[in-house]
């Protein structure tokens, strides 16, 4: 019997041992438990956070400064690509839109200056027919006088009779200048009185403003340096041309 007892007594000392053992693991992991869902709670709140936070300026592009001068959407299309994506160097720029028949210009952090009326090429088109330039303006037919598109680097001269003028593509011969009033019979500056841009093409592919207009606001902002002429088409998308934002924007 004392056999009996001893032995019983030794499985239950095992038992208590063993069950004392699993306890205490079971208590280690139940105690780990809560560490380990408060971490991740924690990674989880830190990544909700640096997910919630905007990235400041990349989603805010710039804009051009019309102030509260209306213009077509590709102007404003171009003017805010310019701008935006800094094509033009932060030199002053000028838009030429051929629809619309008017000159836009800017200082180099896209302020609008002034905006004009405009006489263009008397042809509707926008490629320059090759070697033009070096042509005698009585051989170049009336369907050959285009104002062509595209981006051009322009800079102040002088013309023969030592007039000023801004150069926009010199191979070309076209360059923006103060109206011709020379030939009464074209009328170009009762042109530029009219609110039409209808009977605003006259010219062999030259871009002419008012007298005024030029000496106040052209030849002022390029002063000493040089800019951007950017010419607008008018027979593609303004996209195919300089290749700027896919859409334009509302």
């Amino acid at each position: 019997m004392g056999a009996a007892w001893t032995f019983e007594r030794m499985w239950v000392i095992v038992a208590l041992i063993s069950k004392g053992m699993f306890l205490g693991i079971l208590g280690a992991a139940v105690g780990l438990h809560p560490v380990t869902a408060s971490a991740d709670a924690a990674d989880q709140d830190v990544q909700s956070q640096h997910i919630s936070e905007p990235e400041p300026n990349l989603l805010r592009p710039k804009r051009a400064n019309f102030a509260k001068t209306r213009a077509s959407a590709d102007v404003m299309h171009m003017a805010d690509w310019i701008v935006d994506s800094g094509d033009n160097h932060d030199l002053p720029f000028v838009l030429v839109d051929k629809k619309g028949a008017k000159v836009y210009v800017f200082h180099g952090d896209g302020r609008l200056l002034g905006v004009s009326p405009a006489l263009l090429g008397l042809a509707i088109g926008d490629d320059a027919v090759p070697g033009i330039g070096e042509r005698k303006l009585a051989s170049i037919l009336p369907e050959e006088r285009t104002t062509p598109a595209g981006r051009f680097v322009a800079s102040m001269d002088h013309n023969l009779h030592g007039g000023d003028i801004l150069w926009v593509d010199y191979e070309g011969a076209i360059s923006l200048h103060p109206v011709i009033t020379s030939n009464p019979k074209e009328r170009r500056a009762q042109r530029l009185a009219t609110a039409t841009p209808l009977d605003n093409r006259i010219s062999y592919g030259c871009i002419n403003v008012p007298a005024a207009f030029f000496k106040n606001v052209v030849s002022i902002v390029f002063k000493n340096t040089s800019g951007i002429v950017y010419v607008l088409p008018e027979t593609r998308p303004v996209q195919t041309v300089f290749h700027s934002y896919n859409r334009i924007p509302q």
